[in-house]
Formats: structure tokens, sequence, C-alpha cells
């Protein structure tokens, strides 16, 4: 094998092990609260970004659109998501974050956001900007490659 393949697979482990790492810092952060990382993760969408259709919060939060319907309905069982339907358009429901899913957002992200950072100290805040960089530019050319 080559050089180059060899750089490749080095650093597609070395991508897939950090990934795995600081996923399981979040996910056991998040467990706490009584939420799955994309139940966390559509309720911060909808905090930040406001109201959003259904069937677009998938692309969103990286999950298939068959389980959105199942989160949705997790999240109003637990009084933080309410569904409704757009005046518009009646086939189109909405979900939005209730007055109680806010408060917990409010509550719970700035923890969170410190769990990231604990995980993430291992690198000074310039190679964090240089590590950022590279991804972002090594995601946006597997993006526009694949086919």
């Amino acid at each position: 094998m080559d050089q180059t393949k060899n750089e490749s697979l080095d650093l597609y482990v070395a991508l897939t092990r950090a990934t795995q790492w600081l996923n399981a810092h979040t996910e056991r952060d998040i467990r706490q609260y009584g939420l799955t990382r994309t139940e966390f993760g559509v309720l911060e969408l909808l905090y930040h970004k406001g109201s959003q259709p259904i069937q677009q919060i998938c692309g969103k939060v990286l999950m298939s659109s068959g389980n959105i319907t199942y989160v949705v309905d997790k999240l109003e069982k637990k009084g933080l998501v309410a569904r409704r339907a757009s005046t518009e358009d009646r086939r189109l429901i909405y979900a939005e974050i209730t007055n109680q899913g806010e408060q917990f957002i409010e509550e719970v992200f700035p923890k969170h956001t410190e769990v990231i950072e604990q995980a993430m100290a291992g690198l000074s805040p310039e190679e964090k900007s240089v590590a950022a960089q590279l991804l972002k530019k090594l995601g946006k050319y597997a993006q526009e490659n694949f086919k």
C-alpha cells in the first residue's frame, strides 16, 4: 500500500475513534437528563432555529426521516415539544419547543457546552481552529465527490 493510502487510512481511524470518544462524553451527559442524543439534538435545533417542519428536521440533525416522528412523539410526551399544523398548508406539521422545553435547554445547554469543552481540552484553541477548518474542507470535498 502506498504512503498516501496509509495516511488516509490512519486519518480515518483517528477521526472515527476521536468521534466515538467525544460522542461518549456528550451521550453520557445527555442521558442523565433522560434524553437520547437525537432527542437533545432536535430540542436544541428547535430552541436555536425556531419551529421546523417535522419532515425537514431529520436532515438538520442527521437522522432518518422514519425515526423523526418517534423522536417528536417522545419529546411531546415529555412536554418539551408540541406539534402545530401550518396555517398555509394543512399537510405540513411543525414541531416547536414548549416553554418547558425552553427552560430545560436554557438550564442544561451551558452545562452541556462545558462537557464538550472538557472533552476537547486536549487541543489548544489554535489547534481546534485549524482542525475545524481542515475537517470542514475534508467534509466538503467528500460531499462534492459522493456519487
